[in-house]
């Protein structure tokens, strides 16, 4: 499954109450892999039935534990991008602070990725933008010109070694 990361939209990351057993972590790790895995296709891999799988499949979505069904656009399907991970450092961590950056982050359509972090930092970026002059007067709105921010660094990114949405499924 390609899963699209609630918190991306804001919403906060709760756990569902839902108990996972043996057959919903192996559904779990096969629409993890393709979403697009008929069921039929899963319910022999895990041997149930496909009513049984689609029954699991709908009540992991119900419950949260699956977030969303999503497609992972390739970054150079439309024009080359240029991929920057931008480490953010803040005056403070107050609320006053942390909120209006985090609605600000939320809201910039090149921030693919936002973490609010511990330690020195206060925020980790992902960002995709189409070129360095493009960078440089978005960087000089989002981080120079602001006074929440105290410093930036921006590291480009020479190579997409490994990316993914996917998360490890523990056994039971």
């Amino acid at each position: 499954m390609s899963a699209s990361n609630p918190r991306s939209s804001g919403r906060s990351r709760g756990r569902s109450t839902r108990t996972l057993d043996s057959f919903d972590r192996a559904i779990l790790r096969i629409l993890q892999e393709d979403n697009h895995t008929p069921q039929r296709t899963i319910a022999e891999r895990v041997n149930l039935s496909p009513a049984a799988v689609q029954r699991r499949i709908a009540a992991m979505e119900a419950s949260g534990v699956i977030a969303a069904n999503v497609a992972i656009v390739s970054p150079e399907a439309f024009h080359p991008t240029i991929t920057m991970v931008v480490e953010v450092h803040i005056k403070n961590d107050r609320s006053t602070v942390v909120e209006p950056l985090k609605a600000l982050f939320r809201g910039t359509k090149e921030i693919q990725q936002c973490y609010f972090v511990t330690g020195a930092g206060g925020f980790i970026l992902v960002m995709n933008v189409p070129s360095m002059p493009y960078y440089e007067a978005l960087a000089r709105r989002l981080f120079a010109d602001n006074e929440s921010v105290t410093t930036y660094r921006t590291l480009v990114v020479l190579d997409l070694v490994k990316t993914g949405t996917a998360i490890e499924i523990p056994e039971e």
